[in-house]
């Protein structure tokens, strides 16, 4: 074995059999569980908690997300929603037609960020209509934050099996095979 085959086997340049990925992964989901639209969960908490100037500046806080959602919607949303549209579609034939790994493992991080997308933009819009404030904006948040988890349960154990499919088919042990 030469020193390049070794470092090879050492790095795995594959996307589902490369910690990274997972590592990738599991900081995303983190981050989107714990900031919703753009509020670290934890100031919702202390808000209930302790009242007073906490509650004050989380619905400042949220105003501001959500005004700045809200505004670039309305300028660019249908823009920005074919050009998500474009790019999940490339990716998905990409590579689950041409069958290439690497187009899955963004299409598998991509279009579950994207319906989170969807979910901050609706309860963005709803906080707006209702001009929520006090215990019904903590309420809005921990529902948008409930239905976030949900799809990054969904999203993570589908990454999960899917991965582990990729990895069985065509992963280290069928290279193996046709090696010996």
């Amino acid at each position: 074995m030469d020193l390049l085959h070794i470092i090879y086997e050492m790095i795995e340049l594959r996307s589902f059999s490369n910690l990274w990925y997972w590592i990738a992964l599991a900081v995303l989901w983190s981050t989107a569980s714990n900031r919703i639209l753009g509020v670290p969960y934890d100031m919702v908490q202390r808000a209930q908690r302790n009242g007073g100037q906490a509650e004050r500046d989380l619905e400042d806080m949220v105003r501001v997300n959500v005004n700045r959602l809200l505004y670039i919607s309305e300028v660019s949303g249908p823009w920005l929603v074919a050009l998500s549209c474009f790019v999940m579609s490339g990716l998905a034939v990409l590579g689950f037609v041409f069958l290439m790994e690497i187009a899955q493992a963004v299409f598998l991080l991509v279009f579950p960020m994207s319906v989170v997308g969807l979910i901050s933009f609706l309860t963005a819009r709803r906080i707006a209509q209702e001009g929520a404030t006090g215990g019904e904006l903590r309420r809005r948040l921990a529902f948008c934050r409930l239905y976030v988890q949900v799809v990054g349960v969904i999203s993570i154990v589908v990454t999960a099996f899917w991965g582990m499919y990729q990895n069985l088919t065509i992963g280290h042990f069928n290279r193996r095979a046709e090696t010996d």
